[in-house]
């Protein structure tokens, strides 16, 4: 079977859009010329995100697990003691209980200067579409142009950056997915809209076409306890665009809905991969049924622990070449169990 290139992952937006301050008409201009050019390859899905500053967030990248390998971690206190103690984020303690603070300031007091450095550089290593090296003023500076805005005001960014996209979307063919936050929880005092079903249900409703749909990933949405992704697929599987299939095991420290966790195996971790893959195949099925041409819905085998020869050799974190061929071999291996 002839493969082809058919999803673009990811195409990042700048960060005026997302905070509207700045050049933004020549910057919506730019993305738009972007959409035609990928349209034109014959790349007619396009995932984007709308986290401010930092894409995906992690504290370690490479936590050893038990089978000698590694795996990206989120660990919950060494980022309070990162963002109150090391950064001095102004009013950043009053984002954490009590008790959160007193074993992250323990934590803190701990590290040593290249530990703490390297905590920097495993926070900043989710740059949106970008190799840079933040140093730990950039941190500090960056969050400045989301000052004042709230979570509803950066919802309603995101929706007008939508109302203006989207018309283009359409006349190239092209279908929009945003990436849910990663973490699905707020960092660094940053308004982060899109980590929840509710939220996807009013971005969606607010700018209805389908255009403007969903990159499905298991692996940030399913950080949060009260994550259904039977029920998300069957209330929003028509929107969705791309999946990125990964999972998450949620461990150690927690505080309200923020919670420390780690990349899982495919498989094994919180989220029931196997019925999220059969919800998934019937929406397929249904989208045959309904002539659509877009039936088969793109997957990724996302993230992926460091195995065997993986760890003799520079990767890109949580893309490992044997961990997410494992990945993929076993979710293939779902797929035809279901069929």
């Amino acid at each position: 079977m002839r493969k082809t290139w058919s999803a673009a992952c990811t195409s990042p937006l700048k960060s005026a859009i997302k905070s509207q301050t700045g050049p933004v008409r020549e910057h919506l201009e730019a993305y738009k010329r972007s959409l035609a050019n990928l349209a034109a390859c014959g790349i007619k899905t396009v995932c984007y995100n709308f986290m401010p500053v930092l894409d995906w967030t992690r504290t370690r990248l490479d936590h050893p697990l038990p089978n000698g390998g590694n795996a990206m971690r989120f660990d919950l206190v060494d980022f309070v003691a990162f963002a109150c103690f090391i950064l001095h984020r102004q009013g950043a303690e009053d984002d954490y209980a009590q008790d959160t603070l007193t074993v992250a300031r323990e934590r803190f007091a701990r590290l040593c200067e290249p530990e703490k450095k390297a905590l920097l550089s495993n926070i900043v290593a989710g740059l949106p579409g970008a190799n840079d090296n933040w140093s730990l003023d950039d941190v500090k500076l960056k969050p400045d142009e989301y000052a004042g805005i709230t979570p509803g005001g950066q919802r309603a960014n995101l929706i007008d950056f939508l109302s203006e996209i989207v018309p283009v979307a359409e006349n190239l063919g092209v279908r929009l997915c945003c990436h849910p936050d990663d973490p699905p929880f707020p960092l660094l005092g940053l308004p982060r809209v899109m980590w929840s079903l509710d939220n996807y249900e009013k971005v969606l409703a607010a700018v209805d076409s389908p255009a403007n749909g969903v990159t499905f990933c298991t692996g940030s949405l399913g950080v949060s306890a009260d994550f259904d992704p039977v029920a998300f697929i069957e209330l929003l599987g028509p929107r969705i665009h791309f999946v990125h299939l990964r999972n998450t095991t949620r461990d150690g420290s927690s505080d309200r809905s923020l919670t420390s966790f780690r990349e899982a195996e495919h498989l094994i971790g919180d989220t029931d991969m196997v019925a999220t893959i059969r919800a998934l195949m019937t929406e397929e099925a249904r989208r045959r049924t309904q002539g659509r041409s877009d039936h088969e819905i793109p997957m990724r085998p996302d993230h992926g622990h460091a195995l065997l020869s993986d760890l003799e050799r520079p990767t890109q974190p949580g893309y490992p070449l044997i961990g997410r061929m494992r990945g993929l071999a076993e979710l293939r291996g779902v797929m035809l169990s279901c069929t």
